[in-house]
């Protein structure tokens, strides 16, 4: 199943691609295709290239530890993303390395590195679905995070699977239509708040 954009303008095929499906097959990610998602991640930019980016996996081949980073989803999440042969867990370093000052740009930099992460599973036939809906102390205390560092995301990742695996509250959802605000609701000139030239 594929739901592309309804683009105004031109943009580059992966983006058109790229959608965060709920239906995944029970097909594993092999570990040099999971390796590779991981050095997309790993060639993302960052601020002072810090590289705060941290990534804890678990994969369907290891169920111990898949059940384990199952168990910080959300209940409303978990009929899905338990179909995901891959689950991550993004966690940001909150300072910097060089003097341990705070990094503000940290979310902002995991973020890049996902993105990295999504288009080249995208390229690759994947989808990935991220998920701010995950239990943060527990994920903390299961993983033994310290407070230098943040969870940022729930991760599920794999190949596209039908619609009709899904429960129907679920298959309405994800036969929807893809939808974006307007540019003239996020684009500004001059003040924040007033809608750019270019765009009226």
């Amino acid at each position: 199943m594929e739901k592309t954009t309804d683009n105004q303008y031109p943009i580059n095929e992966l983006l058109k691609k790229r959608w965060s499906s709920l239906a995944f097959t029970n097909k594993m990610v092999d570990s040099e295709v999971l390796l590779s998602l991981l050095e997309a991640a790993r060639w993302s930019p960052s601020c002072f290239n810090e590289q705060p980016w941290n990534f804890i996996v678990a994969t369907k081949e290891n169920p111990a530890e898949y059940e384990r980073l199952f168990s910080c989803i959300v209940e409303g999440n978990q009929p899905w993303a338990g179909l995901a042969p891959v689950l991550m867990l993004s966690v940001a370093k909150l300072s910097f390395e060089k003097n341990n000052n705070p990094n503000r740009h940290a979310f902002h930099d995991v973020g890049l590195a996902v993105a990295s992460l999504t288009f080249q599973a995208t390229e690759m036939g994947l989808r990935v679905h991220q998920m701010g809906g995950f239990d943060v102390d527990k994920a903390r205390e299961l993983y033994k995070i310290s407070a230098e560092y943040e969870p940022v995301a729930a991760i599920a990742i794999g190949y596209p699977g039908e619609p009709e695996i899904l429960p129907e509250s679920l298959r309405e959802r994800e036969l929807s239509p893809r939808s974006r605000k307007p540019m003239s609701s996020f684009v500004f000139t001059g003040e924040f708040g007033k809608t750019a030239s270019f765009l009226q």
